[in-house]
């Protein structure tokens, strides 16, 4: 099972930022933040490529799992990162089906598919 869900396309970096953002919103759920990775670590004299981190969240389902184990929380909110690499922009989120191997002890349901189909389509259709 893998961890993350990963393509690349041929799109700018901005325009995925911004299509990954309007994916989350048509899907239902609110983006919280957008953290611009390589402008914090600029300020610190590090240099990296484009790379921002998405934050996303559907209050239900956050709830639902918190309600199951407060410990989730941990895995709240999701995100997709969007960065470039070697002249390449990737779209990658975390794939809500590992959860099952953190908390086995945890009835999570069908949830973390969903999600995970969910997270899936938000990628695909912002490519």
């Amino acid at each position: 099972m893998e961890f993350d869900y990963t393509i690349t396309t041929i799109k700018t970096f901005d325009e995925i930022v911004k299509r990954v953002q309007d994916e989350v919103v048509k899907a239902g759920m609110r983006v919280l933040y957008v953290h611009n990775v390589q402008e914090t670590l600029r300020e610190k004299d590090f240099q990296r490529e484009p790379f921002k981190i998405i934050e996303f969240c559907s209050a239900k389902f956050a709830n639902e799992f918190l309600d199951k184990d407060i410990k989730l929380g941990l895995c709240l909110p999701c995100k997709i990162n969007v960065y470039t690499k070697d002249g390449w922009t990737f779209i990658s989120g975390m794939r809500p089906i590992i959860l099952y191997q953190f908390f086995p002890q945890v009835d999570l349901g069908e949830r973390p598919k969903e999600i995970d189909q969910i997270i899936q389509n938000i990628i695909n259709n912002a490519k």
